[in-house]
């Protein structure tokens, strides 16, 4: 499927249409996947073609929520919210699915052994612990109450900011180009976990970062919409450990976004 024509990957291509932004979308991969079908941003901007907005798109693969405030992507942020931020209409947040989904990242939360356990639960560290679940939960929401915060005091008061929980995803060993994943299941492997419980531990992830967002979007339910992604895809809909197919994109943007942009009049 084509890239639709109201996103745009940076400035300068905007410029030459003679255009600005009414959406910013902040993300990592999930709003950038390069491959074939595009990623969940090309729907997405389909969706709120009808309504006249142009999208530009800020972050890259790989990004950390982390960095949007705190990082490398901090100062290019703030320079389109300080040029645009007046005009938009909403700010999408794609973040925290790379905090956690790399050997490096993940594997700290884990449990040395977890050759012996029976539940996902008890494969990782007690929140009360450093680098625990409870501990990078903690990180990933200091890392959006200031980006939230940032966009307010930059944008008019009828601005929507838009997030998402993503979906349980199955660490299957695929990456990407046929490639064996560093993602997920070298981190599980190495700890330990049983094979029945991998999936329950990224549900696990999953679940715990979605339920991170809910005491973010009770600040101002009114401006801050979180879409409940989780659910939805089957292991078919995958292309690897981290990124849907175009299709699982697709069936995403359907069925979890749509409704939403539609209640607050972007679609």
């Amino acid at each position: 499927m084509p890239l639709a024509p109201n996103v745009f990957w940076n400035a300068h291509d905007m410029f030459e249409q003679g255009v600005e932004p009414t959406i910013l979308a902040i993300g990592d991969s999930w709003f950038w996947y390069p491959m074939p079908g595009g990623s969940l941003l090309n729907p997405l901007a389909r969706m709120v073609a009808d309504k006249g907005h142009v999208i530009l798109a800020v972050g890259e693969n790989g990004a950390e929520a982390y960095d949007y405030m705190f990082g490398k992507y901090k100062k290019r942020i703030e320079m389109l919210l300080d040029r645009y931020g007046k005009n938009l209409s909403a700010v999408f947040i794609s973040g925290a699915g790379n905090d956690f989904a790399g050997f490096n990242d993940l594997r700290p939360l884990l449990n040395p052994d977890c050759r012996g356990a029976s539940s996902a639960a008890a494969c990782f560290r007690p929140d009360a612990e450093p680098e625990s679940i409870g501990w990078l939960m903690n990180k990933i929401a200091t890392s959006y109450r200031l980006l939230i915060g940032r966009i307010m005091v930059s944008t008019h008061p009828d601005i929507r900011i838009v997030t998402h929980t993503y979906d349980h995803a199955f660490p299957t060993g695929r990456g990407v180009f046929g490639k064996n994943s560093r993602w997920l299941l070298p981190a599980l492997v190495d700890a330990g976990v049983p094979d029945p419980l991998r999936h329950a531990c990224v549900k696990t992830l999953i679940d715990r970062f979605a339920d991170a967002l809910v005491p973010i979007v009770a600040t101002d339910p009114v401006r801050i919409r979180r879409v409940d992604s989780r659910n939805i895809l089957q292991e078919k809909d995958w292309s690897n450990e981290l990124h849907p197919k175009g299709k699982g994109f697709r069936k995403l943007a359907k069925t979890a976004w749509k409704p939403v942009l539609e209640e607050i009049g972007l679609a």
